[in-house]
């Protein structure tokens, strides 16, 4: 989300038509937000699980969505452990994030280890956004799942654009993990929303 010329659209789970296409501005991106809300928002305490590849616009749809339901806002990139991390932050979404006293660890990519603990408030809204973050043992804990759909070329356009030769050389490792967590978990069809953006 968020290159000028592109097209969005979305669906609830089971309803695959193309639905209204428009230009990816900022406008938009906030109308697509609002559409998601109406339901969202019908939950006591909602925690919302945003997925999908790599650059397929996850972090842009996000803070969107955290912002207006007042929501804490986690991202899986703070506490992957490592380029081969893919598993672990899934696994720590579960143990930790989803936990009865919600929490996560910061990863030092500088130092490589985990860092320092950060509280969450059990209480408030909760939207969660990375790759791996739907699994199944996630989504039977959470109220909303959401899957943003992108094509892999232009996925890692976009991503190397972002993060330049850092994520180059780790492009093709991180792929891989995000193809076998796809095969073995199923989180396009575990997603409540399926958002597209092609």
């Amino acid at each position: 989300m968020g290159i000028p010329g592109a097209n969005d659209r979305h669906s609830r789970r089971g309803d695959h038509g193309r639905g209204d296409r428009r230009d990816l501005e900022v406008r938009a991106v906030v109308r697509l937000a609002e559409s998601l809300l109406a339901e969202i928002r019908s939950a006591a305490r909602p925690v919302v699980l945003i997925d999908g590849g790599s650059g397929s616009g996850k972090t842009t749809l996000a803070p969107l969505i955290a912002e207006r339901l007042g929501a804490q806002l986690v991202h899986l990139d703070d506490f992957y452990p490592g380029w081969d991390g893919l598993e672990g932050g899934s696994r720590h979404v579960h143990d930790f994030v989803l936990s009865s006293e919600p929490r996560w660890q910061r990863w030092d990519w500088v130092a490589d280890r985990p860092a320092e603990w950060h509280v969450l408030d059990q209480s408030r809204p909760l939207v969660i956004e990375g790759s791996g973050s739907l699994s199944r043992a996630n989504r039977a804990i959470a109220t909303f799942g959401i899957w943003v759909e992108l094509d892999a070329a232009t996925r890692k356009h976009r991503a190397l654009a972002r993060d330049g030769d850092a994520y180059a050389l780790h492009w093709d490792r991180w792929a891989a993990q995000e193809a076998a967590f796809a095969a073995r978990e199923h989180p396009r069809e575990l997603a409540d929303y399926v958002v597209f953006d092609d």
